[in-house]
């Protein structure tokens, strides 16, 4: 029972006093995060939707106590819970799904996560990561061990001579936007609140970290009521300095070979529409980061598809001419700029429209910390008649039409009794999906290949984590993303790899009836890295999933795995397709179904995607004996002689 109380003196003596809950530092967490809202354009959204967690001895008796309370009392009430608790398999795997939400939300909603002590809370250490460079908000709530350290070292505590306050949670700290360890009640308050300033925050967000030591869980307090009143914070749209505004249309209107990189900042702002119509009457192309995929539709006049080392080779031709690279929510990933060999221009210059002030000075450009939104609005404004050339737009178009013939190539399949490569198997899932379903990746050879061919049609309908690319999200980012948005089928791309990093989110997914479509390439290695090391002269090296041989290598057969088997034995419904015709058929009955489906098909490896004719910079050898590692290096400096620093002011 919650228990109300009043302050012993009179509101004639404190006019300021108010009432207190008696409640534990557990109960008044969760009853905290339920009554927290963000705002944005005068649209209000309760900002956790729930929370994962797992329980063991560190927080079982804390968190795991009170959310069960919390539910217990909303059952007896007839309504839902105001935190609905959903149990997660991997403590890794709960934050990438809360990641996910968060980015089919726009940022404007997520989950917190709960883990126990020690592993528990450090198997978190790596979706904080994610969630920080992706500049994506989760809440993380790791356990910690006794404050008052009366039974210490207890189970699973790191002692270490020099520091008597140090514990595994310490390891969030570089990884976590925010941290904060509550050693009292009365901290609590604050480090919550310095959580929400950061999570809510577009410039700030990432992983909030607050650790709660198991023993301070359980403790009770008396709370002021102010605590646990609906809080609404505003997620602001910053505008864009007139004087800055101006100065970035003149570097504009200068050129005569003008590109826009579109990132994932211009989605999160909502700025897809805005960036439409100035694309449309400034005729300027668009080339699309991995988080900026989808800010325009793939056969929009001025979409020229993915730019840079997975770029399209339309969006890399314009790259290399370019006089003006106008970035948009972008932070220029190696990736994005081919390790900074894409924009070949000797005097290309750079407009940078971003709310983060790290990413806007970026590549020496002028710099414009503003919403995307707002900045585009401006700037079509400030160019007013600005129009490129009749002949770039026809260079624009020629370039995206051949590309899309590329694809078409690719996509073709002749001769169905041959198997599928990678390659088809992303045409006939992206042909056999309706426009507004969500294809969800993260690792290994597909997202490079999903950037080049995907055929994005919705904003929304593009989610491949290439911040962090962590082997393991996509089962467990495609549940996040088909809980945010459930009147969506989501398909997720994941080869052999990656699907044993973390299979057993198909459990969950099963358990809370989130019904996703999982198209699981088997390749029988490490393709990605694989075509990586034969590239660098290493001859796909430890990339294969073989038996040890006679020579001592693992260059035997092929290991017996059976991963559709797998997959069944979560609780999948599993469908065998090994040409197109059972591709498409298999498609059309997990479409239909309510149940989580695996359709596994077997693919050759080494059928690659067409070339981006780009770099990325992975160091080679300078001294090996291996011929092909000589040939590689050979080829790295060559690369190495066009990358460039790009440090020369624009606005000069």
């Amino acid at each position: 029972m919650t228990v109300v109380s009043t302050a012993p003196m009179s509101a004639s003596k404190n006019p300021n006093a108010e009432g207190t809950v008696h409640l534990t530092v557990a109960q008044a967490t969760i009853r905290f995060l339920a009554n927290q809202y963000v705002e944005r354009d005068g649209e209000r959204t309760k900002f956790f939707a729930g929370c994962f967690g797992i329980f063991g001895h560190g927080n079982v008796a804390g968190l795991g106590q009170a959310l069960l309370q919390a539910e217990i009392d909303a059952v007896d009430a007839g309504t839902e819970p105001e935190l609905p608790y959903v149990l997660g398999r991997n403590e890794q795997a709960m934050v990438h799904s809360a990641v996910a939400y968060a980015r089919q939300k726009d940022r404007l909603q997520t989950w917190a996560v709960s883990a126990s002590v020690g592993p528990g809370s450090t198997n978190m250490l790596t979706g904080a990561a994610l969630a920080t460079i992706n500049r994506l908000p989760v809440l993380l709530l790791p356990a910690d061990t006794f404050a008052t350290r009366a039974s210490a070292p207890v189970l699973q505590e790191l002692e270490l001579p020099s520091s008597g306050d140090v514990t595994v949670n310490d390891a969030f700290k570089p990884l976590s936007r925010y941290f904060d360890r509550v050693w009292r009640p009365e901290q609590l308050p604050s480090a919550l609140l310095g959580a929400m300033r950061v999570l809510t925050d577009p410039v700030e967000t990432g992983a909030a970290t607050v650790a709660i030591p198991q023993d301070v869980q359980a403790e009770s307090f008396d709370w002021p009521e102010s605590l646990f009143a609906e809080r609404t914070w505003h997620v602001a749209r910053p505008l864009p300095e007139k004087s800055v505004i101006a100065r970035a249309a003149d570097v504009i209107r200068s050129a005569k070979k003008p590109l826009i990189v579109a990132g994932g900042g211009l989605i999160y702002s909502g700025a897809t529409e805005a960036l439409a119509s100035f694309a449309e009457s400034t005729g300027i192309p668009v080339g699309q980061s991995q988080a900026g995929k989808g800010s325009l539709p793939y056969d929009h006049p001025q979409s020229v598809g993915a730019i840079g080392s997975t770029g399209t080779t339309a969006a890399n031709a314009l790259a290399t001419d370019a006089d003006v690279i106008i970035g948009i929510g972008t932070r220029y990933s190696d990736f994005t700029t081919a390790s900074r060999t894409a924009f070949n221009n000797p005097d290309v210059r750079f407009v940078n429209i971003n709310v983060a002030s790290i990413d806007s000075v970026k590549q020496g450009g002028v710099s414009v910390v503003a919403d995307a939104r707002e900045a585009l609005e401006a700037l079509s404004q400030a160019l007013g008649d600005y129009r490129v050339s009749d002949e770039y737009r026809s260079r624009t178009e020629e370039l995206a039409a051949q590309w899309e013939s590329t694809v078409d190539s690719v996509y073709r399949i002749d001769d169905d009794s041959l198997g599928l490569n990678q390659n088809q198997v992303i045409g006939l899932a992206n042909t056999l999906s309706d426009p507004r379903d969500v294809v969800v990746c993260a690792a290994g050879s597909m997202p490079g290949d999903l950037h080049k061919l995907w055929r994005t049609r919705d904003s929304k309908g593009y989610h491949v984590e290439y911040g962090f690319s962590c082997m393991g999200y996509e089962i467990a980012g495609g549940i996040g993303a088909k809980m945010a948005c459930p009147d969506r089928d989501v398909f997720i791309m994941v080869g052999d790899g990656s699907y044993l990093m973390m299979a057993t989110e198909l459990v969950t997914a099963v358990q809370e009836n989130v019904k996703v479509i999982v198209v699981l390439v088997q390749n029988h290695g490490f393709a990605s890295i694989g075509s990586l090391s034969e590239s660098l002269g290493s001859q796909r090296f430890g990339t294969d999933y073989r038996y040890r041989g006679d020579t001592g290598r693992l260059d035997g057969d092929i290991l017996p795995v059976d991963l559709a088997a797998n997959a069944a034995s979560l609780g999948a419904d599993v469908i065998r397709a090994n040409t197109a015709a059972e591709f498409a058929d298999a498609v059309k009955v997990a479409k239909a179904s309510d149940n989580t489906t695996v359709i596994h098909v077997e693919t050759d490896p080494r059928i690659a995607a067409p070339d981006s004719e780009s770099w990325w910079d992975v160091p080679v050898s300078s001294t090996s004996t291996l011929e092909s590692t000589q040939n590689a290096y050979e080829t790295y400096a060559q690369w190495k002689k066009i990358q460039r620093p790009f440090l020369r002011p624009s606005g000069n």
